[in-house]
């Protein structure tokens, strides 16, 4: 399937869909149809061999009624116009004893922020695993403390259909391509792990003419042997360098989600009613972007029809606004942002990120690192854990070194930097001018629901940070 006319797809004519969807939403405040389609295919190399492949299709439909803060929502694997009667019966169920205000459509938009091609038919799916068995072997011919390589390649294919109760329709559709690698090396009982991956929303040709795999294989080599001979971290309360580009999911944790507007309108949020209010340092600047072409993170409309955009959360340190979808606006009296998102046709909308990063400042990332006497630079995170409410994060270190009389010295292994997000960001002493996005490989979880977004900031200092280590 190449089109995006999903709605012709239902055993039924398109007048009839219109007609079922308009009943169902008739004294409703908000609502649509959500038609999706989707291939995903991924393959996994494993100790020198095609340890997994998959690849899967499927397609349905969610038809949501909303009615103040309460949704009506049914959603079916059959497009049909059985299913799309069952589905009314129960989405419409909200609106009874109910009469509300349809709200105004998304205003229109034309723009594509990323190609139509479908990425999983290349390259072949023979040329694809002849790909894994280079990145295996060239790893392991690199150096023989090589112990074990993963390598994998996966690919989607997304065809979204919104249609509203009052005729308004808009379509969508999202390639996604991406390749991870991890290598594994050891010298006798000490064994560590580096890891690289890039990914974005083109084809493997644009993806590998980015960043050539070789590249990314030296780099994933570099980051283990980094950690091979790194020492163990210190404990206690210093001055923290954060690294540009994939750091930023310090940002995206910490702050970003704190800054969606359903936890806000809750009073959930350790930001909330806070608007026009100082939450970080002076300098801070910090938006989420949905409109940057062939990004990860970015859609040209969102999973209600509404256009992506570039919304200013933060700006010179002054909280400015959310992140909303179409509920959390219109219940709060402001607009929608482009930040209504779903992982699938089976699941409500929710305000989420797209591509959240910090702008640059004016330092530059040698005077940073020279201001700090006694400290850690934090070049890269793994996971990390945030308390919405409080604030409260957890993030750890995958690589990192100490700072030592300006200069940067021996890498430790174990550091983990704890803190609360808005305290944090008040601790922001300078701010770089080289500001980079990830490689696109960020994937966030909320309720549930698991969708791609990306990340970024400068360089950073943070005065003052707490950092859990293994050894006092």
């Amino acid at each position: 399937m190449s089109d995006r006319d999903l709605i012709s797809q239902f055993d039924v004519d398109e007048g009839k869909v219109r007609k079922i969807v308009s009943d169902t939403l008739q004294g409703a405040d908000d609502g649509e149809l959500f038609v999706e389609y989707a291939q995903n295919e991924s393959l996994s190399f494993d100790d020198g061999r095609l340890k997994s492949g998959s690849f899967n299709t499927g397609q349905g439909f969610g038809l949501r009624a909303v009615a103040g803060e309460a949704s009506g929502f049914a959603h079916a694997g059959e497009l049909s116009e059985a299913a799309l009667k069952r589905a009314s019966e129960t989405a419409s169920a909200v609106t009874r004893g109910y009469s509300g205000t349809y709200a105004e459509p998304p205003r229109g938009t034309n723009k594509r922020l990323y190609t139509d091609e479908n990425p999983i038919g290349s390259p072949t799916f023979e040329q694809k695993v002849q790909l894994l068995g280079e990145i295996d072997a060239y790893l392991r011919e690199r150096d023989p403390r090589v112990r074990q390589v993963s390598a994998s390649l996966a690919a989607s294919h997304q065809i979204v259909d919104i249609l509203r109760g009052d005729g308004y329709r808009a379509s969508d559709v999202r390639p996604m391509t991406r390749l991870n690698i991890s290598v594994v090396v050891g010298d006798g009982d000490r064994q560590e792990t580096g890891s690289f991956g890039i990914g974005g929303r083109v084809a493997f040709e644009d993806l590998f003419a980015r960043q050539d795999w070789q590249s990314g294989a030296e780099e994933a080599l570099r980051k283990a042997f980094v950690n091979l001979e790194a020492i163990d971290a210190p404990a206690g309360t210093m001055d923290i360098v954060l690294g540009n580009g994939w750091p930023g999911v310090m940002i995206h944790e910490a702050v970003g989600h704190g800054l969606e507007g359903d936890f806000n309108r809750k009073n959930l949020s350790a930001f909330s009613g806070l608007v026009g209010e100082m939450v970080a340092a002076p300098g801070v600047t910090i938006v989420d972007d949905g409109t940057i072409e062939n990004r990860r993170g970015s859609i040209s409309i969102d999973d209600e029809g509404t256009p992506s955009g570039y919304n200013v959360l933060i700006e010179n340190g002054r909280l400015t606004g959310y992140m909303q979808d179409r509920l959390n606006a219109r219940l709060m009296g402001v607009a929608p942002t482009g930040n209504g998102r779903r992982q699938s046709y089976s699941d409500l909308p929710m305000p989420r990120m797209t591509n959240t990063y910090m702008l640059a400042g004016d330092k530059t990332k040698e005077e940073i690192i020279g201001s700090v006497k006694k400290g850690i630079y934090a070049v890269t995170f793994g996971g990390g854990q945030v308390d919405i409410t409080s604030g409260q994060f957890v993030f750890s270190c995958t690589e990192a070194y100490l700072i030592e009389n300006g200069k940067i010295g021996a890498p430790i292994k174990g550091a983990t930097l704890i803190g609360n997000g808005p305290e944090a960001m008040k601790r922001v002493s300078m701010v770089g001018n080289d500001l980079d996005l990830d490689n696109g490989i960020g994937n966030c979880g909320k309720a549930g629901q698991w969708v791609p977004v990306g990340v970024g900031q400068p360089h950073l200092r943070l005065d003052q940070i707490t950092v859990g280590g293994t050894k006092a």
